[in-house]
């Protein structure tokens, strides 16, 4: 397990608690997350976590787990993070999610804008910050050379407490070239958050709203150009290593916002595991022999097959993050794209593997009345049903990290 790597520069704060351990990081996800259960109805109806589970997560230091020391954050690697919200998945998937895509992006930002904007960007330690990855409308040029953005950028997940803001936008190519893409940040007092989250069939608390912006004006230094998922690339070094000193901010961006995908994936199967494996003890089979599921053989083999699957996801997961670190560790020249979309690939298989088991074993095996509206695996399959809509993982992963990966290894043209 990664711990922090880098001390604090000079003039800069010390983490609210030097001695945190990854450990305790973990056992505290743990912890919150048995509380998460019982507050799953109010989430949803609310459309995002309480101010009470915003506490939780806020005391715990979890919106700087990925924050760069020199900044007063944990600077914890990214199998420590993963597994934190794993941890809150399992409790309450619209809260692991919302927590995640918003605390997440200080890897992006410490990873690839330069110093001048992290001196802004981290100011207070505690960093929230959604990101689509769509561009929506046109930047301008300002008349000091910053940009002036606006539109309504949806499915912005995080957003209810969230710091920052990191979006795409298109800017105005040469003569007879295409538009370009380019990323952005604008801090919190620059956007307001649409009320339009909600309505979907799962996920229904995770925080995943519009969030509308009225020409912001933003420094040059707080826009770059490409995408984190697509163009940007980390081949040549990051300002982030440059300035930290630790391999975590010289790694791959597009295969560590993959990741989450598959820990959440993780963690709500884990959740219906527990509740699959609670209904073996206190119901009984309907046909005789009339005995407790935990003693029929059909319940056995579906608790064994699930259980199976969802190791078998956590392993590959577990064994991707290796992979990233050891990687990172080599030099940013050693992670090229295809090493981050090979990454990004056992994300999207461990998924795959969580969702079999509930979809195949634990909803359909689990009785009527186990999934009836609001019981913890009617939920759980709700909110893995909607993940399957998220653009990373019914686009991208489904169809253009594979495609474009093969390209990658026989060197032609992305598709």
């Amino acid at each position: 397990m990664t711990a922090a790597r880098s001390l604090p520069a000079d003039g800069h704060p010390s983490p609210p608690e030097p001695g945190l351990t990854a450990d305790e990081v973990v056992a505290r996800a743990e912890r919150i997350a048995a509380g998460l259960v019982d507050r799953q109805q109010e989430t949803e109806e609310r459309g995002y976590y309480g101010l009470e589970t915003h506490n939780e997560l806020l005391n715990a230091g979890f919106y700087r787990l990925l924050v760069p020391r020199r900044y007063g954050g944990y600077e914890f690697g990214l199998d420590t993070y993963l597994r934190v919200v794993t941890a809150l998945a399992a409790g309450c998937p619209s809260t692991a999610w919302m927590y995640t895509f918003g605390a997440s992006h200080a890897h992006v930002a410490a990873s690839l804008f330069g110093e001048a904007a992290q001196d802004e960007l981290f100011a207070g330690g505690d960093f929230i910050c959604p990101a689509t990855v769509g561009p929506v409308g046109f930047a301008e040029r300002a008349e000091d050379g910053g940009w002036i953005v606006d539109g309504v950028h949806r499915y912005s997940s995080g957003s209810p407490y969230a710091t920052h803001f990191i979006g795409h936008t298109l800017v105005a190519g040469g003569e007879g070239e295409p538009p370009a893409p380019m990323l952005f940040v604008v801090p919190r007092d620059q956007w307001e958050r649409l009320d339009d989250w909600g309505a979907q069939l799962g996920l229904k608390g995770s925080g995943s709203h519009s969030v509308k912006i009225d020409h912001a004006h933003i420094p040059a230094h707080f826009a770059l150009p490409g995408t984190h998922m697509g163009v940007t690339s980390v081949v040549e070094g990051t300002p982030g290593f440059a300035l930290h000193g630790n391999p975590l901010y010289g790694g791959g961006v597009l295969s560590m916002i993959q990741f989450q995908v598959g820990a959440l994936a993780v963690g709500m199967a884990s959740g219906a595991l527990e509740a699959y494996g609670r209904l073996m003890l206190d119901r009984t089979t309907i046909y005789p022999p009339i005995v407790p599921r935990a003693e029929d053989p059909d319940f056995q083999l579906h608790y064994g097959e699930a259980a199976g699957r969802i190791a078998a996801a956590r392993a590959a997961l577990t064994d991707a993050v290796r992979q990233w670190h050891e990687t990172a560790e080599r030099g940013s020249a050693a992670f090229t794209r295809e090493v981050d979309l090979k990454l990004s690939l056992i994300s999207s298989e461990a998924l795959r593997l969580a969702w079999s088991a509930v979809a195949d074993h634990l909803f359909p095996t689990a009785g009527s009345s186990a999934v009836r509206t609001g019981e913890r695996i009617e939920r759980i399959w709700r909110d893995m049903s909607t993940l399957h809509s998220h653009g990373g993982v019914s686009v991208f992963l489904a169809k253009l990290a594979g495609r474009e990966l093969a390209a990658e290894v026989f060197g032609l043209a992305h598709p």
